[in-house]
């Protein structure tokens, strides 16, 4: 499948080949939902999603992997020397890394935004130092560069059948309700590693601070706060993906079905969450096996009825291209 991604891409280098490649390794490895829903993609745009995820996930690795043992000090020059690769990479093609490779060269082929980077990089860098966020302001601040400029990146790979700036914020929202999903699935793990990012304020609200939780993970008991501050988090969160769906409609047909199966199974991670009875302070949520194939079952089946569509028409005779239901030319 490796290989019919790349020769569909263009990628012809035998090392940017391995490049793509391990992007593309890391993301069947760590990413489950978010692999499961790229193979709905046209497979030429694949390679390009396997590389974005595969860049993150090696700066967010460099931040956050407790077995690798850094310093807060040696972290930062690590990562500082990958920002230092990716800044080469972008200029001249020629990353160390590979999955600096792969990023670089799909940045070039469809035109992603530099700053985009410059912007995770810096959200990354903050997680050095900063361990909790006061307001859901602040936390929405961090995200736009650890979550939003995903969406962002994705689009050129996407495509959009209106004009980019109108689909920028949906698919802004939807990487924020993506890592929104992550951080009320993840509390438990993101608090063995001193942080916490649901927002103090909201909390506080419920009567909850980080002493209370630390204590319930620590001790593995619950209290009636915690959950209705979960509670609380997942509807704010339910908020962002009424605010990032519209936004699928204005994507190229062909990846719709991908990104209607990505949001059905990060919302279902909020379901496992929910049906678990908020307990992610000491279990981690997944979603079953049989609930993620079924929601690529379903993407399958939009695939296989907007080609039949597609099929139809052709034979249909029309009167110009409204008829065919045409409206200009994917962006």
């Amino acid at each position: 499948m490796t290989r019919r991604e790349l020769d569909a891409a263009g990628v012809t280098d035998p090392a940017l080949r391995a490049a793509y490649s391990r992007c593309r390794e890391l993301n069947a490895r760590h990413g489950r939902a978010y692999f499961l829903a790229t193979r709905l993609l046209p497979v030429e745009r694949r390679s390009a999603v396997h590389a974005l995820y595969g860049f993150a996930r090696w700066a967010d690795d460099i931040v956050d992997d407790l077995a690798r043992h850094e310093t807060p000090g040696e972290r930062d020059r690590l990562l500082g020397l990958l920002e230092g690769d990716l800044a080469r990479a972008l200029r001249s093609g020629s990353g160390h890394e590979p999955v600096v490779r792969a990023v670089a060269d799909a940045a070039a082929r469809y035109g992603i935004d530099h700053a985009l980077f410059a912007d995770f990089l810096a959200s990354m860098r903050s997680d050095l130092c900063v361990t909790d966020y006061p307001t859901y302001a602040d936390l929405r601040a961090y995200m736009h560069g650890s979550a939003a400029v995903i969406g962002l990146q994705m689009l050129p790979v996407l495509g959009t059948v209106v004009p980019r700036e109108e689909a920028a914020p949906h698919a802004a929202a939807l990487g924020v309700a993506f890592q929104l999903t992550n951080f009320l699935r993840d509390v438990g793990e993101d608090l063995d590693r001193g942080r916490v990012y649901l927002p103090a304020d909201l909390l506080a609200a419920h009567g909850v601070d980080r002493a209370l939780l630390e204590w319930s993970r620590a001790t593995g008991r619950r209290d009636p706060r915690i959950r209705a501050a979960l509670v609380a988090a997942e509807t704010m969160t339910r908020d962002v993906y009424r605010e990032a769906e519209p936004g699928i409609a204005m994507l190229d047909p062909r990846v719709r079905p991908c990104i209607r199966t990505a949001f059905a199974l990060y919302g279902g991670i909020l379901d496992a969450i929910a049906d678990q009875g908020y307990a992610v302070l000491h279990r981690r949520a997944v979603v079953s096996r049989r609930r993620r194939a079924a929601s690529a079952a379903a993407g399958v089946a939009r695939i296989a009825h907007a080609r039949w569509r597609t099929r139809a028409r052709r034979r249909t005779p029309a009167a110009g291209g409204a008829a065919l239901g045409w409206k200009g030319p994917v962006r």
